[in-house]
């Protein structure tokens, strides 16, 4: 017997295979069969559902198939304005009334748009394992059916997403859960690197031609270093099984590996680190690079410097909880006046250009090194200029620092880089079940 021929894509580091006859076992009844020249006038559309699901918000959008970037529909949705009782769930509360709103919309025309096929893919911030994540870090969502001391878990399952059967979810076809960084590794794929974009900031002159004119910048590994609540590292490669497929990401933990103090001060910190989170031997990178890690250094600057501490800010820090790193970001512009703020704000950034530098050494990614995350367009003045603390420490490797010559090096200016990653890997996940 003839061997059914493979299509292939890679979503999250998993190789999504489809054998040239269909799916076995498909759990739903799809009208988007791969289309002929006689079907293709009755083909049923279909569609790419995107989402982006944080602690605060979770962000969607509803895009045709036809690889066109701008939604039809998009939409950010606070968590504590949906989930409002230990009985709220994604699917039902969050997802469903979504795919009813989108279909309704205006923007498909007077009766809004046809229903169709939904092929989802959804980054969440989490760890996913089997399709399946569960998250505990969702902030200002109050339950008053929640006792003292309950944690509510919001489980998101695309197992679950794929066999519901009411309202609209009845049309989602298939929903594959990837990691959040992993969506902002896809998201990467996305950016626009012309010379006239503001999506990107060339750090290292010459990275635009680096790209396009070397071997390595147009088939090299490339690499995502993000700092924002905490510091999340991914990779992507060339499918080895389909290049035509494009570049698969995976995830890393990179985000976790040992901080290393690069001066006499930073050394004072990493023992202050030490105490702190109580660790016989090492600290954590995102103990420093990350909104939080902002916070503990201005904390032991405080106990190093008392006679610095400004009152008010300091009053104001304490209040603020899981805000305090923003209290430091915000009083840290250059010129400012606020001594420990800066000094604060100049330590993460070098210890961020330091990793950063570190990652490059590890991947060599000659087709770009990407730094993203929430923290760096808020604070691009401290990341770009050669003089920055950023890039000072970045090139800072010592005798292996000419490396770091042959890696693009770019800062990501826009914020919704996990929301375009999850509707690059849906892109993905549809054209592997219709090439």
């Amino acid at each position: 017997a003839a061997t059914a021929a493979l299509s292939a894509a890679v979503v999250g580091g998993y190789l999504l295979l489809k054998k040239g006859g269909g799916e076995e076992g498909e759990k739903k009844n799809s009208s988007s069969e791969t289309p002929t020249a006689a079907s293709e006038g009755s083909r049923r559309p279909a569609y790419l559902l995107a989402g982006d699901v944080g602690g605060t918000n979770a962000r969607l959008a509803l895009h045709s198939s036809d690889g066109t970037k701008a939604p039809l529909y998009e939409r950010t949705i606070r968590n504590a304005e949906v989930l409002t009782s230990k009985a709220s769930n994604f699917e039902y509360d969050v997802l469903e009334p979504f795919l009813t709103e989108a279909f309704a919309s205006v923007a498909g025309g007077k009766g809004g748009f046809d229903r169709g096929d939904v092929y989802a893919c959804v980054a969440v911030a989490g760890p996913v394992i089997s399709n399946r994540a569960v998250m505990t870090n969702l902030k200002d969502v109050k339950m008053a059916d929640l006792t003292e001391g309950e944690t509510y878990e919001l489980v998101i399952d695309g197992g679950t997403i794929e066999c519901a059967t009411k309202g609209s979810l009845a049309n989602v076809v298939t929903c594959k859960l990837v990691n959040d960084f992993v969506g902002l590794g896809y998201g990467s794929l996305d950016l626009d690197l012309s010379a006239e974009s503001t999506e990107v900031v060339e750090l290292i002159p010459g990275s635009r031609a680096l790209l396009s004119e070397t071997e390595g910048g147009k088939t090299g590994p490339k690499a995502c270093v993000g700092a924002g609540t905490g510091l999340g590292e991914c990779y992507l490669t060339l499918n080895a099984l389909a290049p035509g497929a494009g570049y698969e990401c995976y995830p890393s933990e990179g985000g976790h590996t040992e901080f290393a103090p690069r001066s006499d001060l930073e050394v004072e910190l990493l023992e202050h680190l030490r105490h702190k989170f109580a660790q016989k031997h090492r600290v954590s990178v995102e103990r420093v690079v990350s909104g939080k890690g902002l916070a503990n250094v201005y904390e032991f600057l405080t106990t190093k410097f008392p006679d610095k501490v400004e009152p008010s800010i300091h009053d104001e820090f304490a209040k603020a909880g899981d805000m305090q790193g923003r209290v430091i970001g915000v009083n840290s512009s250059k010129g400012s006046g606020h001594t420990l703020c800066v000094q604060a704000m100049e330590i993460m950034m070098g210890a961020y250009g330091s990793e950063v530098g570190s990652a490059a050494l590890k991947f060599i990614p000659t087709g770009g090194m990407f730094v993203a995350g929430g923290l760096t367009p808020k604070n691009i003045d401290y990341i770009r200029g050669a003089d920055s603390p950023f890039l000072r420490a970045y090139k800072d490797k010592g005798r292996v620092s000419p490396v770091l010559e042959t890696v693009p090096l770019f800062a990501v200016m826009t914020e919704d880089l996990g929301l375009r990653g999850a509707r690059v890997c849906a892109q993905a996940v549809y054209d592997a079940k219709h090439c």
